[in-house]
């Protein structure tokens, strides 16, 4: 049972995404300050702020659907971060880094939503039942 979001195994990989963005995140031209290092960095933060207010509604299709917005930001910050190594900003050892935790992080998200999916269909067997 887990009492906070803190403790989610999903939170906390998403979490060391975040920082490992930020860090690569120094390095950017300051041309790029308000075009994507901004992206990069609200992508990074709306994907562990959505599992954490996902966690914080205690109704599973609702975390369902936070969990599936962190995906979708999961995702665009891919997207973000192979633009940098287009243009550069990055080193593909950096990417690759990079795209190593991108994948755990979404095995990990992939793996809680099929759990909440699971525990909606176990309560509503329940209730039903």
């Amino acid at each position: 049972m887990v009492n906070n979001f803190e403790e989610l195994e999903v939170w906390k990989e998403c979490r060391n995404l975040r920082k490992q963005v930020s860090i690569v995140l120094k390095s950017f031209p300051s041309e790029e300050k308000y075009r994507i290092v901004d992206q990069l960095i609200r992508a990074t933060r709306s994907i562990t702020a959505n599992i954490a207010e996902g966690h914080g509604r205690y109704h599973y299709q609702e975390n369902i659907q936070f969990c599936r917005q962190a995906r979708g930001s999961l995702t665009e910050t891919l997207d973000h971060m192979i633009c940098a190594t287009d243009e550069n900003y990055i080193s593909d050892e950096q990417f690759n880094n990079f795209r190593n935790q991108y994948i755990l992080c979404l095995k990990l998200l992939n793996g809680y939503i099929a759990y909440l999916q699971k525990m909606k269909l176990n309560q509503s067997s329940k209730l039903n039942g």
